[in-house]
């Protein structure tokens, strides 16, 4: 499993990081690819493993918000998604969908890490750099919590939602992801190492409630795995949940500072 899991991660990992260092269109046709992804596999969870008309609603309506947050923005977005919600809770409703407010979250949980994506990378001065190491510092945190949490192991961070995760594996992920932002600011002139350093650690541990959040929603629907999409890892959602959480909160702290994180203070 593990063999596979970095196989997967190497074949994936350049043109993602490709795309991201190249902007627009490409990371924008990635975002948007993902989107698609993302939502699909949503639906089918929400759906019993099938598709219907309100699954498709979610992923025209994921897709809807992701081409407004392109063009309009990220306040046309976020009206986008309120708009979204109302849409895909009427068609679940209609459909029958047997918990509705589930496929009706999707627009939420795949919609605005998307948005945010987009709109963090639009920023011209910092983008790239924000971009590089949110991605960067989610992946170092479930490099970091995976081989903590094997090597120490001890007591269970959430034994009813994910029997495998470890405090000790939390305390790896956000060391790693502190060495993110460390290394970080060593290379982005305007990055400030005090500021780096402890907000990758804390945004280590909303990327575990991310992945916690994500494992506690297929367990309430019996399943492992999202999808089947990556090898070692399973669905496109299995290897992005840490950018659930982490893609919003970086973009809303940078909006309420008026900057990017890599510029503070």
């Amino acid at each position: 499993m593990l063999i596979r899991r970095i196989a997967s991660a190497l074949v994936l990992a350049p043109p993602v990081l490709l795309a991201v260092w190249w902007g627009r269109p490409a990371f924008e046709a990635m975002i948007a690819l993902a989107t698609a992804i993302m939502a699909y596999e949503w639906a089918r969870l929400c759906e019993g493993g099938r598709i219907g008309l309100a699954g498709w609603a979610l992923v025209a309506v994921a897709l809807a918000i992701v081409s407004v947050a392109i063009w309009f923005g990220a306040t046309a977005s976020l009206l986008a998604m309120l708009a979204g919600v109302v849409i895909v809770h009427i068609a679940g409703h209609a459909e029958g969908v047997e918990e509705p407010r589930w496929l009706t979250l999707g627009v939420g949980a795949v919609g605005a890490p998307c948005a945010a994506l987009i709109w963090l990378r639009a920023d011209a001065a910092d983008g790239l750099a924000t971009c590089l190491w949110l991605i960067a510092t989610v992946w170092a945190t479930d490099i970091g919590a995976y081989f903590a949490g094997r090597a120490i192991g001890g007591p269970r961070l959430a034994p009813s939602i994910s029997p495998k995760k470890t405090w000790a594996g939390l305390a790896g992920g956000m060391v790693s992801a502190g060495l993110v932002g460390w290394a970080t600011a060593l290379i982005v002139n305007e990055a400030d190492v005090v500021v780096l350093v402890p907000l990758g650690a804390a945004l280590a541990v909303v990327a575990q409630i991310g992945d916690l959040s994500e494992s506690g929603f297929k367990r309430h629907f019996g399943v492992k795995d999202a999808g089947r999409l990556i090898p070692g890892h399973g669905g496109l959602l299995d290897r992005v949940d840490g950018l659930i959480t982490t893609a919003p909160a970086v973009a809303l702290l940078s909006w309420l500072a008026g900057r990017s994180v890599v510029q503070w203070p």
